[in-house]
């Protein structure tokens, strides 16, 4: 243990925020704004705005291997290297498979993102908000508990975020999926606008919307003092963006926090566990005790609340590892479900298909975003033999000069033929709600431990005969719309992916009404420790069909200024 002789009042701070990534640096953000002085703890290294970006300029030519990872790279990180996201020019971004071992009881592609940042720089960056429906899901349809909040509850924090966010999209006036604060919107292609319009005119509960994303169209005036500008559609985004175009810690929260005076960020600070009072009737975490990443010496952090944003695994690691002789099976634990009832995204089926047609259009430029279909499957009632639905996302294009990259030839005539614009293609895809069980978990093990002597996490988490059948009708019904649309050669793909490979892991430490059925309150408090907050992915009873990190900022920002709040009156 690092002592110092002044440790206890050096090391103490009014909130201490255990993780940097989207809701993190929301956690950050709101309580330095408080006044609290607040304590940042990241495990990964430091990365600063703009400066750390190293590939974001890179052109593939100036890359060693133009933009490919090395076959032994492959090699040694079978999971990372699933991600779509991970290249040459991203890798900085990513946690190799050796840096952080765990145990798949189950096959589970886990993807991290371990610096100042977290997921942040690398996210797809689409957000769409939570309607009543999927508050109201799990007690109208009998699955998990029922969320102890609503739409109603959310609904101004969601506008607080969205507004110093900046989110892109229409009103679109569909209840399922409600209209937010919006910049100017992108535009769907000629194709797209196509298919927008069979499907209007085929199905009355179906409609297709350009995607609501994360990126400046028009910055505001809160946008400029963030120092960020306007998106330049450069779909490099994974690289980090040098102009702010689109929303991440290191160019928003982070630095606004630090703005304030009141924020210490820590990098290199792995959290081993969460502190408990086990005086008689204290009833309050401490503080928390990190390893230095570099030095693997352990130091204790103090403060009067915590918050607890690791992303939703490792929140659920760093719960279980904290125990004490109050919470001998982990902090809050105390009927036995943390680490239970974890979901995720199922991603796996997918569609492909031609179009003849609009020979003479083309597009303009690219897109950070695509065509969407808030879900229609089960939204007001129960439809199918399936619980819940899926959100669509689909888009369309034509093989411009690259379609030729792969193919033999050389001179006048073949440079001109990669001039020849290719025909169109549509691309679709399914983003499927998983219903959260108790079989689906995580849990410690009991003998393997990482390289900082933290116990692994072993990880049992898969699809259910519930996922298959709603595989089975994306597949169905997407190739339907595509056919009404007048799409050609219709191909239906299920890629068999492992679970996680999604990037939406959540629950595990969820919230609901009752301490005997879930773990933290309508405010994220830990039930039986109140100064304790959970914002992150783990926090959630069920997981909708949206992209979650919007609600995630928007449960975080809520949770913050309750508990700035609560300290002012003395009751944490």
């Amino acid at each position: 243990m690092h002592l110092n002789g002044k440790a206890r009042e050096q090391m103490s701070y009014d909130a201490i925020v255990i993780g940097s990534g989207i809701s993190g640096g929301w956690a950050a953000k709101e309580l330095c704004e408080k006044g609290l002085k607040t304590l940042v703890l990241e495990r990964g290294r430091p990365v600063k705005h703009v400066t750390d970006y190293p590939t974001a300029m890179a052109n593939p030519w100036d890359l060693p291997h133009r933009n490919r990872m090395p076959d032994a790279f492959e090699t040694a990180n079978p999971v990372a290297t699933k991600c779509y996201a991970l290249d040459e020019a991203t890798q900085q971004f990513f946690v190799k498979d050796a840096d952080h071992p765990y145990i798949q009881e189950k096959p589970f592609d886990w993807i991290r993102g371990y610096q100042v940042g977290g997921k942040s720089l690398i996210w797809a960056r689409q957000t769409q908000r939570w309607s009543d429906y999927e508050f109201q899901a799990p007690a109208r349809d009998g699955f998990a508990v029922d969320w102890p909040i609503r739409y109603a509850d959310l609904a101004p924090w969601y506008s607080h975020v969205e507004r110093f966010v900046g989110i892109s999209g229409n009103k679109d006036g569909i209840d399922s999926l409600p209209d937010g604060e919006f910049l100017p919107p992108f535009e769907l292609n000629c194709v797209e606008k196509h298919i927008q319009k069979a499907v209007r005119d085929n199905y009355a509960d179906r409609h297709v919307i350009i995607g609501r994303c994360a990126h400046l169209t028009k910055p505001q005036a809160v946008h400029l003092q963030q120092g960020r500008g306007q998106c330049q559609s450069r779909s490099l985004c994974y690289r980090g963006c040098p102009f702010g175009g689109y929303f991440s810690s290191n160019s928003a929260t982070l630095p606004w926090a630090a703005k304030t005076g009141n924020l210490t960020l820590r990098p290199d600070s792995v959290v081993h566990s969460i502190m408990y009072d086990d005086k008689k009737g204290s009833g309050r975490a401490t503080g928390v005790r990190v390893i230095d990443a570099n030095t693997k010496q352990m130091t204790e952090y103090f403060a009067k609340i915590i918050f607890v944003n690791a992303a939703a695994l490792n929140s659920n690691l760093i719960l279980l590892n904290s125990t004490s002789s109050r919470f001998p099976n982990g902090l809050g634990n105390d009927n036995g479900l943390l680490g239970r009832y974890v979901a995720f995204h199922n991603y796996r089926g997918s569609l492909t298909a031609a179009f003849d047609g609009y020979e003479n259009q083309y597009f303009y430029g690219r897109r950070p975003t695509t065509a969407f279909m808030p879900s229609f499957r089960n939204v007001k009632k129960q439809e199918t033999d399936f619980q819940r639905g899926y959100m669509v996302a689909f888009s369309a294009g034509r093989a411009g000069w690259g379609r030729g990259m792969g193919q033999e030839g050389f001179g006048a005539e073949f440079k001109e033929s990669l001039l020849t614009p290719g025909n169109w293609s549509v691309y679709m895809m399914m983003q499927g709600e998983t219903v959260p069980k108790y079989e689906n978990h995580v849990r410690l093990s009991p003998d393997q431990k990482d390289p900082f002597g933290i116990p692994q996490l072993i990880t049992s988490i898969g699809y259910d005969a519930n996922d298959e059948k709603v595989i089975k009708d994306f597949l169905v019904q997407g190739a339907e719309m595509l056919e009404k649309a007048g799409c050609k050669k219709i191909a239906s793909y299920d890629d068999n992916r492992n679970p996680g490979l999604d990037i939406h892991e959540m629950g595990g430490v969820r919230m609901g009404h009752d301490p005997k059925t879930s773990l933290l309150n309508q405010w994220n408090q830990l039930h039986t420790c109140k100064n304790v907050f959970v914002t992150d992915g783990a926090c959630m009873t069920s997981v909708g069909n949206q992209n979650p990190s919007i609600t995630f900022m928007a449960l975080t920002a809520r949770a913050a200024n309750y508990a700035a709040a609560e300290l002012k009156k003395g009751n944490l």
